[in-house]
């Protein structure tokens, strides 16, 4: 089964199909330094701007994988099928996939992409996908639930060309905590400064006042999980702080970052730490990508007998 890596970042969910289906034959990303990190880790550089890249020129494929940008749909609902994703790199999934005929999609999004433009967005998606033929499943699933200390939920739309039985991932039962992905020494540059820490209880203090809990968390070795890290999170750390005593918490460094989403220790990192943080942040959590890629070769598995 050979499969193809739109959005293709740094490469986490092509990790996770790596383990079932071996041959990527096609990886677009426009991001220059997630570009570099790809090719140092696959050996390969991924081909740049979707919007430019003509549907007849790849390769023939299987499997679509793409962990693709929400953008607002302007016309999102108004029964245009296909013409509503116009203007949208959705549209430019969906002419591929019109083109080649996948026996499967895998789509990737933040959670609150269901309920996008009163849930219009996901809506339109759905129902250009099943214009094509295809049999729709999507479901969140939480990163701590699959072995990683983090909580990160994700909405994973799977649609498959064939009447297969196709179930989600349950649960793993398998305890871990923050202290399992982090280094017992860490450079002192992670440490904030002392302007940094100011301001940082400055502000929750004036959240707190306004009734609201925004403001940094903080977690130590014994957390069972972090809160979920984003792209920014190179501006301040505010989302995850590790205690230590005696001195300013410190942030995570770009490999326990890489843990943190369930990369391989053998993961190379390539690109300078606010890189680093943007991509592994933008990324996916390889175990949960592993358990619904296993989920999928089970139920196309499944149709061959």
């Amino acid at each position: 089964m050979k499969f193809i890596d739109l959005f293709a970042g740094i490469g986490g969910i092509k990790l996770g199909f790596e383990s079932f289906f071996e041959s990527c034959v096609f990886s677009s990303e426009w991001d220059k330094y997630a570009q570099i990190t790809y090719q140092f880790n696959f050996g390969y550089k991924p081909a740049g701007d979707i919007t430019k890249i003509d549907e007849k020129q790849i390769p023939k494929f299987d499997i679509l994988l793409a962990g693709f940008p929400c953008q607002p749909f302007s016309n999102a609902g108004l029964k245009k099928g296909f013409g509503d994703t116009r203007g949208t790199l959705f549209f430019d999934i969906a002419r591929i996939i019109k083109h080649h005929k996948p026996k499967v999609i895998f789509l990737e999004n933040v959670k609150a992409f269901k309920n996008h433009n009163k849930g219009n967005t996901f809506k339109v998606v759905k129902e250009t996908l099943e214009d094509m033929d295809y049999k729709i499943y999507s479901q969140v699933l939480n990163a701590k639930n699959f072995g990683v200390p983090q909580n990160r939920e994700r909405i994973y739309i799977i649609g498959f060309l064939d009447d297969v039985n196709f179930n989600f991932p349950k649960p793993l039962n398998k305890k871990v905590k923050l202290g399992d992905i982090l280094d017992k020494k860490v450079d002192k540059k992670y440490t904030i400064s002392d302007k940094l820490w100011a301001g940082h209880k400055r502000r929750k203090r004036e959240h707190k006042a306004k009734g609201n809990g925004f403001g940094y968390s903080m977690f130590n070795e014994d957390s069972e999980y972090t809160s979920t890290m984003s792209a920014r999170y190179y501006k301040d750390g505010s989302e995850i702080l590790i205690e230590q005593k005696g001195k300013n918490p410190r942030k995570i460094t770009p490999r326990e970052a890489s843990r943190l989403q369930g990369f391989p220790e053998d993961f190379k990192i390539p690109v300078s730490d606010t890189q680093a943080y943007k991509q592994f942040g933008n990324s996916v959590s390889v175990p949960v990508i592993k358990a619904l890629a296993k989920e999928i070769n089970k139920a196309i598995n499944s149709l061959k007998k």
